[in-house]
């Protein structure tokens, strides 16, 4: 069954990919994205694939972006737009930490509440938090990013339990490291604060998670997780959870686990 699909963060990555492999099946989808440039670039990729997508601009920090999203009368929500930034938690700036909250917590609760309100109303509809597998575990030196998927996990966890009464789905994805070039990027922004003769942090420690994080045999092709994205967001049931690749899922399990367990 066709659904209309509004998607967040489709400029670039695993966003980008599930809204045209989503329009592709069908769908009528609206791909939100950050900036002007993305919608001109996005606008002309799907042309060229001959992909029937409807693309506007959506920077979730943006009240004038966000209010013209609301006029949409959609089926499923996919809130997929997020940030990261890096440096350890005892020292980062905590502008960078409430920036971090700001886009991937508070603007995405608040872009979710007044559809959530519609779907009330009309007794149907689903909600998609693409997570992490940062939202059930976390990394050296990424506190920041790890805490606000932590936050997201358990917003969608209650929210699920609140508005199953009311027929409205709610659920997360949580893909792996995937080379979208955002785990490329995750430190760059540490360069502007972080001093190795004034911040207690080892510049070494810093720097062997950097390039572990960041390696090419870290990283997963996207293609898998965009089509289980595609399946997932438009299927009628599922788990309430879905991960990939199975590998991280079993670490993640294990990490949870090691967590109860672990002394200090």
């Amino acid at each position: 069954m066709t659904k209309t699909i509004l998607i967040t963060g489709a400029g670039t990555g695993l966003g980008k990919g599930t809204a045209l492999g989503l329009a592709k099946k069908g769908h009528k989808v609206i791909a939100g994205v950050e900036i002007w440039p993305q919608v001109s670039a996005l606008l002309e990729e799907a042309t060229q694939k001959n992909i029937n997508l409807e693309v506007i601009k959506l920077d979730m920090k943006s009240e004038i972006d966000r209010k013209n999203a609301y006029k949409y009368e959609i089926d499923i929500l996919v809130n997929n737009a997020g940030i990261g930034e890096s440096g350890p938690i005892a020292e980062i700036p905590m502008e960078l930490v409430r920036n971090v909250f700001e886009v991937n917590v508070f603007c995405a609760l608040e872009f979710t509440q007044c559809f959530a309100k519609k779907f009330v109303a009309k007794g149907k509809g689903k909600i998609v938090f693409v997570s992490s597998m940062a939202g059930v575990s976390t990394y050296p030196f990424v506190g920041a990013y790890d805490a606000s998927k932590h936050a997201l996990e358990a917003i969608a966890q209650c929210m699920k339990d609140e508005l199953k009464e009311f027929g409205v789905q709610v659920c997360t994805i949580n893909p792996g490291p995937y080379r979208t070039g955002f785990n490329d990027r995750l430190f760059d922004s540490l360069n502007q604060w972080y001093d190795s003769a004034s911040n207690f942090t080892k510049e070494q420690s810093i720097k062997d998670m950097q390039e572990l994080t960041a390696k090419d045999e870290s990283q997963f092709e996207p293609q898998e997780m965009i089509d289980l994205m595609v399946e997932t967001i438009q299927a009628e049931h599922h788990k309430f959870r879905t991960m990939l690749p199975e590998a991280v899922t079993e670490w993640c399990l294990d990490y949870q686990k090691r967590m109860w367990e672990e002394e200090i």
